[in-house]
């Protein structure tokens, strides 16, 4: 029901994404979108371009008035350093400048230059490049406005850097505590756990290395039905472990108690149900993470991410010369120590997006006074069951 596609290089003019699908009506302005892309920038232990880069977006069409107009809604963020790589990444022909031929490990230089037969790398690392979710900042935050029409939230918290972690006792923080989240400089929720995270990345940070972690979206006030059992194609955890996977260095995803349900009897691994009136369905624990058979079940979306740490150092690894075929020092590029806290944010916009996407299927429409509508009917029917 909601597509969204981007396109852009790190270095290239600007990154542009076009959104298909969001229904008539829906107020929206460009400082919505902003707030998202300034929050994609936090974090301690963040590179140079962070300080650089503005990120203010550019609404092209499907907006008039401040309201959606159901066709495509295109949006622009552009580069602030293009005019220093205008040479570089010039769009009409040209040699450009040197080639670059040493790849960095744990990076798609090797295997893109492999698939595509070329000899200069920045080819491939201009799109591969984590510069690419402003995109997908920018379709998830129009997805965010959407839900909070609903009463639905979708935030995001660091739960580790490298071997420093914040254990929650198995306890989901509520919604009040998670949107304090952005106070803290790596958007951890507990300060002397941020504090020694600091350090660790301050340590790594001295050694010209990176550092990886883990963190958790929740998504609040989600009702039941949203995905479906009846293919797999269709079932939402399906859909959102593929979204968040595809966010750059981002290894591992899980749902609820995730593998930590694999050293569980069943009896103690399953969420007991109950009823209330006024209140419906609902269980006593939340190791699903909120969806049972692919399905949303009424409680608090959790889901677990790990990323790996960027391969993207100050102090250069070995590599091989893609041409010479000689050892050599792999290419280095201004790059951050740690960007678990921005990786949050950017798995908070595609989680947004699934959400939406779904909430469309479910719901249908095209306008917002329609889908409110039905949501509300869904929320009665729901209650009365």
């Amino acid at each position: 029901m909601l597509r969204f596609l981007d396109a852009g290089e790190s270095h290239g003019k600007g990154m542009v994404t076009i959104i298909e699908g969001i229904p008539y009506g829906l107020k929206i302005r460009a400082e919505d979108i902003e707030e998202e892309l300034s929050r994609r920038r936090l974090g301690y232990g963040r590179g140079a371009r962070m300080k650089l880069e503005r990120d203010e977006v550019e609404i092209l069409s499907g907006i008039r008035l401040g309201k959606t107009l159901g066709s495509p809604l295109a949006m622009m963020v552009r580069n602030a350093e293009y005019g220093k790589w205008s040479e570089t990444m010039g769009i009409d022909g040209g040699e450009g400048r040197e080639k670059l031929t040493r790849p960095r490990p744990g990076h798609a230089d090797i295997a893109g230059a492999l698939k595509y037969g070329t000899k200069d790398i920045r080819d491939i690392l201009e799109r591969a490049s984590a510069r690419e979710t402003v995109g997908r900042v920018c379709a998830g935050a129009v997805a965010k406005v959407m839900l909070r029409e609903m009463d639905m939230q979708v935030w995001s918290h660091v739960i580790r850097i490298g071997g420093v972690s914040y254990e929650t006792g198995g306890r989901t923080p509520n919604m009040k505590e998670v949107e304090k989240a952005d106070e803290d400089e790596l958007r951890c929720l507990r300060g002397s756990v941020s504090r020694r995270m600091i350090d660790e990345i301050n340590s790594a940070g001295k050694s010209g290395d990176s550092l990886g972690g883990t963190f958790e979206v929740l998504a609040y006030g989600l009702p039941a039905g949203l995905g479906s059992h009846v293919h797999w194609d269709k079932r939402l955890d399906s859909r959102l472990a593929a979204s968040v996977m595809a966010i750059q260095a981002i290894k591992g995803v899980e749902i609820g108690d995730g593998f930590n349900l694999a050293g569980m009897r069943g009896s103690g691994a399953v969420d007991i149900i109950r009823h209330e009136d006024g209140r419906g369905f609902f269980r006593l624990s939340n190791h699903a993470g909120g969806i049972e058979g692919g399905i949303t079940n009424g409680e608090t979306l959790v889901l677990r991410a790990a990323m790996k740490p960027i391969p993207t150092m100050a102090r250069a690894v070995e590599s091989v010369d893609i041409e010479s075929k000689e050892r050599v020092e792999a290419a280095t590029e201004r790059a951050d120590v740690c960007a678990v806290p921005a990786a949050a944010v950017i798995a908070e916009s595609v989680v947004a997006l699934v959400i939406a996407d779904a909430l469309m299927e479910k719901l249908g429409g095209d306008r917002m006074e329609e889908i409110n509508l039905a949501f509300k009917k869904m929320k009665a029917e729901q209650a009365k069951f």
